[in-house]
């Protein structure tokens, strides 16, 4: 039987601990926009995939980096792969998202955290954190439909169609992502040079 989201959950985002290099990607069922069912390991089987899990569409920092994405989404194609963004955002949030960065690549829903806390970057946000997101207008709980109060540290993963990790990024400060050039390289870096 599955882990609870709660118990694969860390206090903070300086405590996760993520999937490494070298390790088989988990498998679990994720939302798509139309609210169907989306197997992670089925759609890896289909093309090397590059893998984001980010806060939500109500972060500003999310939003700069789906805007990169989009940015480099074509020269992913190329070289055969698909992006998959994954967020806690329930799959009505990710219909907004869409609509409003043009986004091409698919977003998936992991409100229960399942998948997430799988990759070991789920932890819970303090309550002294969800009141200061009220502050800002964002409501955690309408977001994702869930009272989970958990949140992905923000992650890029570039992983071949056996689910093998070939690049991992991460960050705990959630104003810093990966550099689209330096994921771009390291999709290239994979797919080149295979295990």
């Amino acid at each position: 039987m599955a882990e609870p989201a709660e118990k694969l959950a860390a206090d903070k985002a300086e405590d996760v601990h993520p999937l490494q290099l070298g390790d088989s990607i988990p498998d679990g069922k994720l939302k798509t926009v139309d609210g169907k069912t989306f197997r992670l390991s089925s759609e890896i089987l289909k093309k090397p995939t590059v893998l984001i899990f980010y806060r939500g569409g109500w972060c500003p920092y999310c939003n700069l980096q789906m805007g990169q994405l989009v940015k480099i989404e074509p020269k992913l194609a190329e070289l055969g792969y698909q992006i998959l963004a994954i967020s806690p955002d329930k799959p009505e949030k990710l219909k907004e998202s869409l609509d409003k960065h043009h986004i091409n690549y698919t977003l998936l829903s992991d409100s229960t955290m399942e998948i997430t806390g799988k990759f070991g970057l789920a932890y819970r946000v303090s309550p002294e954190i969800l009141s200061k997101m009220k502050q800002f207008g964002v409501d955690l709980d309408s977001a994702t439909g869930t009272a989970l109060h958990q949140l992905p540290v923000p992650a890029a993963y570039v992983v071949d169609q056996k689910g093998v990790i070939h690049f991992v990024y991460y960050n705990a400060d959630i104003k810093v992502r990966v550099n689209p050039d330096e994921l771009l390289k390291a999709a290239g870096e994979a797919i080149h040079n295979p295990t």
